[in-house]
């Protein structure tokens, strides 16, 4: 609706050749800012005060669902009879108890059990720590194979000659870059899970809940790094070590990424969409056919067996048999834990991938029910308070996204550089663009007197403005986190964790167990009484035994 407003988009789309621009790459030629007036408007539907709002909308969002999450926990836990589950009730894993080498008595139960010496787990658990990190190193060589890659497209597509490849050149090049780095992220994801399950049996974890948590943090710890890493390069890192004419910074002997034409914003958006949306159409693909895959090759393989026996009329227990076994519970809750990062770390960028989590959860509703019902088997249920870590791992999460929307807001979005120069100059934005692009120090000779997107002078230096604006940035930052923390504080603080309703019913049972236990009590003391005094009755009633004097 304010696109009519939008001064800085006219200002481009109106230049015409008045902005010469420095080239993009070391081999391109200088380009006119006019070429980008479509990627400047479509920038400003995603970089405008609103979003502003609705990052600390999503904020306070994230705090109160959590919180609401925990009064339905702890309704379940109390319909279920789990408020007072612990991890102590727990029996040892039966691997544990197979692989354990040792007998030890449980000082809670007072019953020998398998035992496994704890200096040896956290040895084991160490290693297995080397590994993560190893394989976070590779999560970072391919992030940056992706960004050369990007780079390599970006300068293919300024040698072809075609001018709306030239003009297009950095969004191909996002676009490009995305679903490759798509591909490496699922396929990552992959391998890792197969090794980090077999990393938290080999350090032998006690319980279920214990190896729950153990598998459920590598596995998350990996996968945070695999699918955020190039969504946080691109907003925090992407174009701050270009440099400036005949002072660009390089990595490997290519110059640094800059943001293209539209901003780092618009590109963070692209990127989101194509890693959070496709990896959504993917997973509805493989829920939808992989549970029929496996489940026509368990009963292929089960009428092999059964030869001329599988042709008679079966039971209903022998075709539940012939589902596929229910592999838990563990790739649904991570896929919503991601999920949830999307829609609350990086919304400031892309403002609608909590529409896009939406569409995809009422697919991935029907789509579940159907697999859980027809295609796997009935699972055991398994006794548990609350989600586990699972929980804490959201409210980090929660956290996280405050802080990640707050340095969005102020140094990858344009809303604080053109609030402090309508605060100083102009309220309207008139000028707003030739106030934001230097000019080429003059020892530039290739393309004298072009212009690049900074804050310096013409001796490639800071101006007075950009001190101004990095104080405004920092300033803004301390601001939006004291402020929407504290509100956070208050929702936590206003909203209990366990219903008035249930906190009648838990007190009403105590009061009622407590009653019974002292009506038994007396009933047992009397009980007692009584049997004592019939004792005493036939005592005084036994003959008095004879003693013969020596």
């Amino acid at each position: 609706m304010s696109m009519g407003t939008n001064t800085p988009a006219k200002e481009i789309c109106t230049s015409g050749a008045s902005y010469l621009m420095c080239p993009l790459c070391n081999t391109c030629k200088a380009w006119n800012m006019s070429e980008i007036c479509t990627m400047a408007k479509l920038g400003y539907l995603f970089d405008h005060p609103g979003t502003v709002l609705f990052s600390v909308f999503m904020s306070f969002w994230a705090v109160t669902f959590l919180e609401y999450w925990k009064r339905k926990m702890a309704t379940l836990a109390h319909h279920w009879d789990c408020m007072d589950f612990h991890e102590e009730e727990e029996r040892p894993r039966p691997e544990f108890a197979a692989m354990a080498p040792g007998m030890e008595e449980n000082p809670v139960t007072g019953v020998k059990e398998p035992y496994f010496p704890e200096k040896a787990r956290l040895s084991r658990m160490f290693t297995g720590s080397m590994v993560i990190i190893m394989m976070l190193c590779v999560v970072m060589i391919f992030l940056v194979t992706v960004v050369m890659c990007r780079g390599i497209i970006s300068v293919m597509m300024f040698h072809t000659g075609s001018p709306v490849l030239r003009t297009e050149a950095g969004t191909i090049a996002n676009i490009s870059g995305s679903i490759v780095n798509l591909g490496l992220i699922l396929l990552m994801g992959r391998v890792y899970t197969a090794l980090a399950e077999q990393l938290t049996k080999w350090e032998m974890h006690r319980t279920q809940t214990q190896y729950d948590n153990a598998f459920i943090f590598k596995v998350f710890i990996f996968q945070f790094v695999n699918f955020y890493s190039s969504p946080f390069y691109v907003a925090f890192f992407k174009g701050r070590f270009v440099g400036y004419p005949t002072n660009y910074g390089t990595l490997f002997g290519m110059r640094n990424e800059d943001c293209g034409p539209g901003g780092c914003l618009i590109e963070l958006a692209e990127q989101l969409f194509i890693i959070m949306v496709g990896k959504q159409l993917i997973n509805n693909v493989q829920e939808f056919i992989i549970p029929k895959v496996k489940a026509w090759r368990q009963k292929r393989t089960l009428a092999k067996v059964l030869g001329s026996k599988a042709t008679h009329e079966r039971q209903r227990w022998e075709e539940d048999y012939q589902l596929v076994e229910c592999e838990g519970l563990f790739e649904e809750y991570l896929e919503m834990v991601l999920q949830f990062g999307f829609i609350t770390i990086f919304v400031a960028a892309f403002p609608l991938a909590p529409l896009f989590a939406l569409l995809n959860n009422w697919v991935e509703i029907r789509l579940d029910a159907h697999k859980f019902v027809c295609e796997y088997r009935r699972p055991v249920a398994e006794r548990a308070q609350n989600i586990g870590v699972w929980f804490n791992i959201l409210e980090a999460l929660s956290h996280l996204s405050v802080i990640a929307n707050a340095f969005l807001i102020a140094f990858t979005s344009d809303f604080l550089p053109r609030l402090l120069y309508q605060y100083k100059f102009d309220n309207e934005l008139n000028g707003y663009v030739n106030f934001t692009l230097a000019y080429a120090p003059l020892n530039y000779t290739e393309y004298p007197m072009c212009r690049y997107k900074a804050y310096r002078d013409n001796s490639g230096n800071y101006t007075l403005f950009y001190w101004e604006l990095l104080a405004v940035r920092l300033g803004f930052i301390i601001a939006f986190e004291h402020v929407v923390f504290f509100v956070l504080r208050a929702i936590d603080w206003i909203v209990p964790d366990v219903p008035g309703s249930l906190e009648l019913k838990i007190k009403r049972e105590r009061y009622l167990a407590k009653q019974a236990l002292a009506e038994n009590q007396e009933a047992l003391l009397v009980s007692q009484s009584r049997g004592a005094t019939r004792n005493m009755g036939h005592t005084c009633l036994s003959p008095i035994p004879k003693y013969h004097l020596s």
